[in-house]
C-alpha cells in the first residue's frame, strides 16, 4: 500500500484578506516534509481467516530498512513576525539532509515506519563552520569530557538524538542519549523497531546534556509515526490505524523558536515593553540561554509556530468530514492550551499584529467551540474516545484527535489563556491565535463519529472480531480492542521522585531527589521484568516528568488535599483563585511517557503511575521536560539490569 500525504495548496483568492499578498500563499499550512522510505516488498494484511477478509482492508509493509541522513548545520532563512508584518531573517541550528525542505528548514521531516522495520540514520554534525564568515571558530572546550560544570549549559554545538516515546534499545547506537556527537563527527544510529511495538505518534529531537534546550528551541525536532494494521484477536489488541484508515490526516508540530537579536554587549534587544526586536535588519539567532526562564516566552513576543510557520492558514477541511490530527508539543517550556472556535463577525481584512490579534480573539473568535475527540495520548491508544474542549499540552506531550467541523466557514485555532498554576512558565498566559482553519462546504451527507469509525471497522476488521469492535464503538466509543498495553496490577515495589529547584544554593541547583545530575552516577538500578509504582511530587514549581524506553500507566493524581483529579468526571479546583484546571481530567488508566507534576503555591500534587521494565537492559535517563531544567541538572541516570536468580540484581558476570 502506498501511504499518501497531503500537500495543501490553495488559490491566493481563498486566503485573501488573511494577510498581505506577499505572504499569504506561503503561509498555508502543509504537513512537515516526509522522509521517503523505499521498501523491498509489500505483505498483505495478516488476518485470522484470509479467505473472508475484506478486499478493502489496508496492506502493511514489513521487514524493511530505511536509511536517512541528518546534517546538523546553522541555516539562514526567515520566520514570519506578525508584530512587524514581515519576515525576520534568522540563522538557527537545523537539520538538513534527507527530504528536508529549503523553505521550512526549522521543522525536521516526519519519519514513518512500521513495526518490525529498522531505521538507520546518519547524524552528521557540521556545526563547526560559521555560516556568515565561513570560518571555523575556536574549539569549544566545554564539549570535552573533562568539562567540570556539567549542569551549566554548554557544548551548544555538540549533539545526539533521542526517539521520544519509542520502546527500543537505549544502548549502543540505538536510543542512546549518553553520547556526545561533537562538531566534525558523523555517527550512525540504528533503531530496530520490534514487531510488537505499538503504533502511534512519537517524535525525535537532540538530547545532549547541556545543549538540549538551545537546539530544540532552534527547531531541531520532527514527528515519528509508527503505522500498523495488525488485527485484534481474542488474546491480543490490534492497531488503531484500522479504524482511522482513509481519514484525512494532518501532522501538527508545535514549536517555540525564541530567536533574538543582540546588542554590542551580548544582551537581547528589546523594546520598552520587553518584547524582542531586531533593529537595523539584524539577523535573529539563539546564542545562549538568555530568555529561558519563567515568563520569558510570553514577554518575548515570539509566536508558537506550526510545522515551521507562524499563524498559518489551514485549508482543505470539509464540513462533516472526519480528520485525524497528530499533534506534537515540540517546544522547550511553555504550555499550550489548545481550543478551536468557529469564527463570527469575520472582518473584511484580518489584522494579526498584536493589537489586531487581541481584537480578533475578543470579537470574532467567539463562536461555538469544536470538540477534540482524543484517541491517543503520547502515541498510545486510549481506552475510549475522550472529548475535550481544551486540550492541555505540556512540553513533550502528544495527542491524536479526531476532528469534525460542523459546518463550512472559518475557525480559530487558539492557545487559550492559562493560570500560573497550570502553566510551565509559572505566569498567567494570554490567549493567542495559532492559526485559522478554512472549512469548505460538505460534499456529502455528514456521518456521526460513531458511524464513521463503524464503517471503517466493517471494511477493515476481520469477521470474527467485528461484532465485538462494533459493540465497543456503540458503547461510548470504546477502543478496548486497540489499547497496546494491559493494565498493570498493584505492586508493593515503590519508587519515589521529587523535583526541586534549590534557590538557596549558589549557583541555583535543579534537582531530582535533592541532587543535581552527575553523569557518572547511577541513581536507580531497576530489575528487568519487574513492575514498580512511582510516586511523583514537586517541591518547587511544576515540572513535566519524562522517562525513556518504558511508558507508564496513570494510577491517580491527587491534589494537595488528597482529592483524585484524574477521573473522567473529576474537577481540579484546588486553586480557588482561578478556573478549574482541565489537564488531569480523564487521565486515570491512561498510558503515557510524559506527565505534569503540579505544584500550586508551594503545595505539591501527588502523581501515581506504574511501569514495567520489559525486554531492554542498559542505562538511560528520566528528567524534567522543561529542557533548560534538564540541561541544568534536573535529570537522573537509570539502569535496568537482569535479575541474578537469587532475589537480587546482577552486577555483571565477573
Amino acid at each position: 500500500m502506498k501511504i499518501t500525504h497531503l500537500i495543501l495548496c490553495t488559490p491566493l483568492t481563498l486566503v485573501s484578506g488573511y494577510a498581505s499578498a506577499n505572504d499569504s500563499s506561503e503561509r498555508v499550512l502543509e504537513d512537515p516534509p516526509h522522509m521517503n522510505v523505499t521498501r523491498k516488498h509489500v505483505a498483505l494484511l495478516a488476518v485470522p481467516n484470509p479467505t473472508t477478509a475484506s478486499t478493502n482492508a489496508p496492506q502493511m509493509q514489513s521487514s524493511n530498512e530505511a536509511l536517512f541522513t541528518w546534517e546538523l548545520k546553522k541555516t539562514k532563512n526567515k520566520l514570519w513576525n506578525p508584530a512587524t508584518k514581515s519576515y525576520d531573517t534568522v540563522i538557527l541550528r537545523s537539520y538538513q539532509g534527507t527530504d528536508t525542505q529549503p523553505n521550512t528548514p526549522y521543522i525536521a521531516p516526519t519519519i514513518e515506519v512500521f513495526p518490525g522495520e529498522t531505521i538507520r540514520a546518519n547524524l552528521d554534525n557540521q556545526l563547526d563552520i560559521d555560516p556568515i564568515t565561513h570560518q571555523k571558530p575556536t574549539k569549544d572546550l566545554s564539549c570535552t569530557s573533562d568539562h567540570t560544570d556539567v549542569n551549566k549549559p554548554h557544548c551548544f554545538d555538540g549533539t545526539n538524538m533521542h526517539t521520544h516515546g519509542l520502546w527500543i534499545n537505549p544502548a549502543g547506537n540505538s536510543d542512546n542519549v549518553l553520547v556526545s556527537i561533537n562538531p566534525g563527527v558523523n555517527f550512525q544510529y540504528e533503531y530496530n523497531i520490534p514487531p510488537d511495538h505499538p503504533t502511534g505518534t512519537f517524535w525525535y529531537h537532540p538530547h545532549r546534556h547541556g545543549s538540549t534546550a538551545i537546539q530544540v528551541a532552534s527547531g531541531m525536532a520532527g514527528a515519528l509515526v509508527i503505522r500498523g494494521y495488525r488485527q485484534p484477536t481474542l488474546n491480543k489488541t490490534g492497531d488503531l490505524d484500522l479504524l482511522t484508515y482513509g481519514f484525512k490526516e494532518r501532522t501538527l508540530v508545535f514549536q517555540q523558536i525564541q530567536y533574538a537579536c543582540y546588542d554590542a554587549n551580548g544582551n537581547i534587544e528589546t523594546d520598552s515593553n520587553g518584547s524582542y526586536i531586531c533593529p537595523n535588519n539584524q539577523i535573529g539567532e539563539i546564542r545562549d540561554y538568555q530568555g529561558f526562564g519563567p515568563g520569558e516566552w510570553g514577554k518575548s513576543g515570539r509566536y508558537t509556530s506550526i510545522n515551521g510557520e507562524v499563524q498559518p492558514f489551514i485549508t482543505q477541511a470539509v464540513a462533516g468530514q472526519v480528520e485525524r490530527w497528530r499533534i506534537v508539543h515540540a517546544g522547550i517550556r511553555d504550555s499550550i492550551n489548545l481550543s478551536i472556535r468557529q469564527m463570527q463577525n469575520i472582518p473584511s481584512r484580518l489584522d494579526l499584529t498584536p493589537m489586531g490579534e487581541k481584537k480578533l480573539l475578543s470579537e470574532s473568535c467567539t463562536g461555538p467551540i469544536v470538540s477534540q475527540h482524543l484517541i491517543a495520548a503520547d502515541g498510545l491508544t486510549l481506552k475510549q474516545v475522550m472529548d475535550k474542549t481544551v486540550t492541555v499540552f505540556q512540553p513533550g506531550y502528544r495527542y491524536d484527535a479526531l476532528m469534525q467541523f460542523p459546518q463550512e466557514g472559518r475557525y480559530c485555532l487558539i492557545d487559550e489563556a492559562a493560570s500560573a498554576s497550570a502553566n510551565v512558565d509559572r505566569a498567567f498566559s494570554e490567549r493567542h491565535l495559532l492559526g485559522i482553519i478554512q472549512v469548505d462546504k460538505a460534499t456529502s451527507a455528514p456521518q456521526s463519529l460513531t458511524m464513521a469509525l463503524s464503517n471503517n471497522a466493517k471494511q477493515n476488521i476481520a469477521p470474527d472480531m467485528l461484532p465485538a469492535v462494533l459493540q465497543d464503538l456503540q458503547q461510548n466509543l470504546k477502543l478496548s480492542h486497540f489499547v497496546p498495553h494491559q493494565d498493570l496490577p498493584a505492586t508493593p515495589y515503590k519508587q519515589f521522585l521529587e523535583f526541586n529547584i534549590d534557590t538557596n544554593a549558589d549557583p541555583v541547583q535543579f534537582q531530582v531527589n535533592g541532587k543535581p545530575y552527575q553523569p557518572d552516577r547511577i541513581d536507580r538500578t531497576l530489575e528487568l521484568g519487574k513492575t514498580d509504582e512511582w510516586i511523583l511530587t514537586s517541591k518547587l514549581a511544576s515540572h513535566p516528568f519524562h522517562i525513556h524506553v518504558n511508558p507508564f500507566q496513570v494510577v491517580a493524581v491527587y491534589d494537595p488535599n488528597g482529592k483524585d483529579v484524574s477521573d473522567i468526571n473529576a474537577v481540579d479546583d484546588y486553586d480557588k483563585s482561578t478556573t478549574p484546571d482541565p489537564q488531569y481530567r480523564g487521565l486515570k488508566g491512561t498510558w503515557k511517557d510524559t506527565i505534569w507534576v503540579k505544584n500550586v503555591k508551594g503545595a505539591s500534587y501527588k502523581v501515581v503511575v506504574r511501569t514495567k521494565y520489559e525486554r531492554y537492559i542498559g542505562d538511560f535517563v528520566l528528567h524534567c521536560h522543561i529542557l533548560d531544567h534538564e540541561d541544568q541538572g534536573m535529570m537522573q541516570n537509570i539502569r535496568i539490569s537482569l535479575p541474578d536468580g537469587n532475589g537480587g540484581i546482577t552486577q555483571g558476570h565477573h
